[in-house]
């Protein structure tokens, strides 16, 4: 075979297809015309895609969606120059979609903290987060409908969701997951099969109080409509279709942690009470915020949330209502994170264990390799602490196996010292997949799972990468942000892209497509193409079809008082072409 480092890479892959027959642009083109139209000229199919259209907000105050054009394809040369003719000599490695952060989540938990949205800002209550499952499966149905990436026209391999799939990492939401991406009837409702029993008919102003006429913050600050029936839709029943090709997963803090900040363990029997706290303000909203970001106060809940059996009902600042208790709330440990995937009862597309493998399952060590395609390898890390914080850190064991995995495959590297270390080896080239980025590793607490054992940040891991020319790219979530970072050296063949992507629980609610090429003259390139889900941009409010509600949840998600623009990116953080050194 071969050799299969990046120096003279010859794959097997699909050609680039016919070019689009396009109209002579006017001479009044803008700086976009242009640039879309030298898009279109480049890819095989941009329809389904960003590339053809993004929606777009329209009017003032509380806005609605349309189409608008699309984002084109920046170039970024950073590390490598691009050669004018390469897209005549490219040939497709692989093709593949990454979701992340999609928080399927129950919003009759219990064990919710959102009233400290003011404090902490979005992520503590969404007004549009009721339908979180409803639109996870919205996402699966504009990967089915896509089928091939839309540069190179290659076949998707797979989806990898890179973390926080669930949100609260309770046995519901577990299973809702499974069956949004499997397939299968999801039932997104807790407690009282017969009603809701959350913040968002509890007739507190600090929620948007969809089915009310309540003066609440969201209708005053927003102009968030009023919408009977709204959540007696939210929590009906639906069918999810499933994905049509295989799937992995990455593990993420709120994969294995309450709330994805109080260390693992936390308020066990709470999850299945009958308690839930409803308002609160003052000091107790401020302790319960700073317990779950503080590294000094982390898992000091206040008197309220350790206490709801006793707590006063009628106090002027906490608000606690009795609801359904649910023994589905139950909180799964990672084990059994784990052991869900691997059940043969969740295969579906397949492939058993979505890279779990009898190696993790006992929820010690959450990481994994896996073929992407021959020659490419993926790996994917667990960057997670059960000590609690949203932040992560990778600890020394996982470390050590990851650049043991790297020096294996890699006839060149560089050592400590910056020396140039070559072997009799077969190259494979490396993507890798976290839920935290090289700027949210930064956690210095330790994890229960290895006791005493060295954590190292991001920066540190970042300059072990460095040194292994093979590392084409690292892929994450956990910011909520579309972020494309390159990782320069002082060698060209030593940089790799870092390449982060928005939410799907928050506005822009935007996975990405990734297509590897090798340009046949001494460089590769990364493709990725974001993508929204299979939704109208508008319906009318009255419009609880499962279609209407995947569009409520996109319009709900871009008015949320919390929602930031930034999260969109720049230009060059949407649709890019990454230029990597074949050179190797």
């Amino acid at each position: 075979m071969a050799s299969l480092h990046r120096r003279g890479f010859l794959a097997a892959g699909a050609g680039l297809g016919l070019a689009l027959s396009l109209p002579s642009l006017p001479a009044s083109a803008t700086t976009h015309d242009r640039l879309m139209r030298r898009t279109l000229d480049r890819v095989t199919d941009p329809e389904g895609t960003t590339l053809a259209e993004v929606a777009t907000p329209v009017g003032d105050g509380y806005r609605l969606l349309s189409s608008g054009p699309g984002w084109p394809i920046q170039v970024r040369e950073e590390l490598v120059a691009a050669d004018p003719g390469r897209d005549e000599r490219r040939t497709a490695l692989t093709a593949f979609v990454q979701f992340t952060d999609t928080h399927v989540v129950d919003v009759q938990s219990p064990v919710r903290f959102e009233y400290t949205h003011p404090v902490l800002g979005t992520g503590a209550h969404r007004p549009q987060e009721a339908l979180a499952q409803i639109g996870a499966s919205a996402l699966v149905q504009r990967v089915n409908a896509l089928r091939a990436g839309p540069v190179t026209g290659r076949g998707l391999d797979f989806v990898m969701t890179t973390g926080d799939n669930t949100d609260n990492h309770e046995q519901i939401e577990l299973d809702w997951l499974m069956a949004i991406l499997n397939g299968g009837a999801v039932t997104p409702n807790t407690g009282d099969p017969s009603g809701f029993e959350g913040v968002q008919n509890c007739g507190s102003e600090l929620y948007w109080q969809p089915e009310s006429h309540m003066a609440d913050r969201y209708k005053t600050e927003a102009g968030f409509p009023h919408l009977p029936g709204f959540l007696e839709a939210a929590i009906a029943e639906f069918t999810a279709p499933g994905l049509d090709i295989p799937w992995y997963c990455t593990i993420g803090n709120h994969d294995n942690t309450p709330a994805g900040t109080l260390p693992a363990g936390s308020l066990t029997e709470a999850f299945t009470g009958d308690r839930k706290i409803m308002f609160a303000e003052g000091e107790a909203a401020e302790q319960a915020a700073a317990a779950q970001a503080d590294p000094d106060q982390v898992g000091e809940l206040p008197e309220e949330v350790e206490r709801k059996q006793q707590v006063d009902t009628s106090s002027s600042t906490t608000l606690v209502s009795t609801v359904t208790p649910d023994e589905r709330r139950a909180p799964f440990d990672t084990e059994g994170f784990v052991a869900a995937h691997l059940d043969g009862a969740n295969t579906g597309p397949g492939p058993v264990g979505h890279g779990f493998t009898e190696d993790n399952a006992d929820g010690t060590d959450c990481f994994y390799t896996f073929t992407i395609a021959e020659g490419v390898t993926g790996v994917s890390l667990d960057t997670t602490t059960l000590a609690g914080l949203a932040n992560g850190s990778i600890g020394k064991h996982q470390f050590d196996w990851l650049e043991q995995t790297l020096r294996a495959a890699s006839s060149t590297y560089y050592d400590l010292l910056g020396r140039r270390q070559t072997q009799d080896v077969t190259d494979e080239l490396f993507i890798l997949f976290s839920h935290h980025t090289s700027d949210t590793m930064d956690n210095p607490l330790p994890d229960s799972r290895r006791p005493g054992e060295v954590r190292y940040i991001g920066g540190i891991l970042v300059g072990m990468l460095k040194r292994y020319p093979n590392v084409l790219a690292w892929v994450n979530g956990h910011t909520h942000a579309n972020t494309v970072r390159a990782h320069t050296s002082d060698r060209p063949e030593r940089g790799f892209w870092e390449i982060n992507t928005a939410s799907h629980i928050d506005h822009p609610q935007l996975a990405r497509c990734i297509e590897l090429v090798d340009n046949r003259d001494g460089t590769m390139s990364l493709f990725t193409t974001l993508l929204e889900a299979e939704s109208p941009y508008r319906v009318d409010h009255g419009d609880f079809s499962p279609a209407g509600l995947a569009s409520l949840y996109r319009e709900l998600s871009l008015n949320d008082i919390h929602a930031d623009a930034a999260n969109l990116g720049s230009e060059v953080d949407r649709n890019v072409e990454l230029l990597v050194a074949a050179e190797r």
